[in-house]
């Protein structure tokens, strides 16, 4: 490997955290807007956007050169491999933090309802879903990755929990169906976070050990946890 290679990977490495390190800020901002209906935070969080579109393009153009000028083989292949990949599912994390700041923006102008679900919860399972994924993916850590794509259950039982909720709450006061289908679309927005995260996870065990695992999550992890 050339020194020249090296340097345009490790280069390709920093920006892609530069970038995850963007979307991470620019989630737990949302999760804040949201509890506190803070409009000029959420319109910060849509104009940060921005700059998460040119960092995600300038990673692929890089990606591009690499695979063009070294022609990358083995290890090395699979990584520009699974950059192009992640970067993209980043790129998409940080649309759906935008839409969930679009959301409190409305929700912002309405009066409070009552709803017994707890946002907090299921957004910091989907913000550690994302670390973690990430950790897996520089650390080449398949069972880290795995753990992720495994908790991803846990983000989907409240997505149907709050589903419920929003139908009795419609039920019970028609008058505030508005206000609910936003708040459901917040929950399907952090839902979707986390399906980015998997994705994520997937792509570190790609990179790791060359396996595609999609549609065979518990294939593969039954065969980590046996250490194969």
């Amino acid at each position: 490997m050339s020194h020249h290679f090296e340097r345009e990977i490790e280069h390709l490495k920093r920006d892609l955290l530069a970038l995850a390190t963007l979307v991470e800020e620019s989630l737990q901002n949302t999760l804040k807007a949201l509890r506190t209906r803070d409009n000029l935070l959420a319109a910060r969080v849509i104009k940060g956007d921005i700059e998460i579109d040119e960092k995600e393009v300038k990673i692929e153009e890089d990606c591009l050169k690499i695979l063009a000028l070294h022609q990358p083989v083995a290890a090395d292949l699979r990584f520009v491999i699974a950059v192009l990949k992640v970067n993209n599912e980043l790129e998409r994390i940080g649309d759906t933090t935008v839409n969930i700041a679009e959301r409190v923006m409305f929700l912002s102008s309405q009066p409070r309802i009552e709803i017994r679900f707890d946002f907090q919860t299921m957004a910091d399972k989907a913000q550690t879903m994302l670390h973690k994924s990430l950790d897996a993916l520089v650390n080449g850590d398949a069972k880290l990755a795995y753990q992720v794509i495994a908790s991803d259950d846990e983000v989907d039982a409240l997505n149907r929990q709050m589903y419920m909720q929003v139908q009795e709450g419609i039920r019970a006061n028609i008058d505030d169906m508005e206000v609910l289908i936003h708040l459901l679309g917040v929950s399907r927005h952090f839902e979707r976070i986390g399906d980015h995260a998997c994705n994520i996870a997937e792509d570190a065990i790609y990179m790791a050990r060359g396996d595609i695992v999609r549609h065979r999550h518990e294939e593969y992890g039954s065969a980590v946890e046996a250490g194969d």
